[in-house]
């Protein structure tokens, strides 16, 4: 995948999760801080306050990890996918599943409720699963997601001052994902740098 190609990837899900809300509060994303959550005087203040923008931006996240976990459901129920391959796409899952988690334990502790997961057939709609023939498809839909993922997480990063650093390890998790599929499809390494968050 192009540099250019990677750094438009996935500009409606990171308008997704940056459109849920317009700024997060440095208390809600202090509670998904390292993927543990964090009771602190901040966090008790958060209850006493209006969470629902910080609830909002946190469901839009939720929805695109269960995206992405259902991609992988998805991917590894095909049976277009190599022993290895297959490996890798359950250890990405398990990736998610953690993000995932660790999003929920936030909206929780602020008092909201986390949007639910659809039906794997829904997703499987929405991903056009059908059109998926062999392994490169479901590794280019793949990169495609995790491409996605990791610009939605780095447009949360100027909104989480003191805390960008949460955004920041969801993204690096993101881009790793990224290279791996990559280079699983054999994609040249770009020869620009930039390649997220455009």
């Amino acid at each position: 995948m192009k540099a250019s190609n990677i750094a438009q990837e996935g500009a409606s899900r990171r308008g997704l999760l940056v459109g849920a809300g317009k700024t997060l509060s440095l208390t809600a994303l202090g509670l998904v801080a390292g993927g543990a959550l964090i009771d602190t005087a901040e966090a008790k203040k958060a209850k006493k306050a209006d969470p629902a923008q910080d609830i909002a931006v946190l469901n839009a996240a939720i929805a695109l990890e269960h995206e992405g976990i259902a991609a992988y459901s998805l991917a590894a129920g095909s049976g277009l996918l190599t022993p290895g391959v297959l490996q890798v796409g359950v250890t990405f899952q398990s990736h998610h599943k953690e993000h995932r988690d660790a999003l929920i334990g936030a909206v929780r502790t602020l008092g909201g409720t986390a949007v639910e997961e659809k039906a794997l057939g829904d997703y499987a709609e929405a991903l056009n699963a059908g059109s998926l023939k062999n392994q490169e498809d479901v590794l280019r839909l793949a990169l495609k997601l995790e491409t996605g993922a990791t610009n939605a997480y780095l447009g949360l990063i100027p909104a989480l001052k003191d805390f960008h650093l949460l955004a920041a390890r969801l993204a690096g998790d993101e881009a790793y994902h990224v290279a791996v599929l990559a280079n699983a499809l054999g994609e040249p390494i770009p020869k620009a740098g930039f390649l997220f968050g455009a």
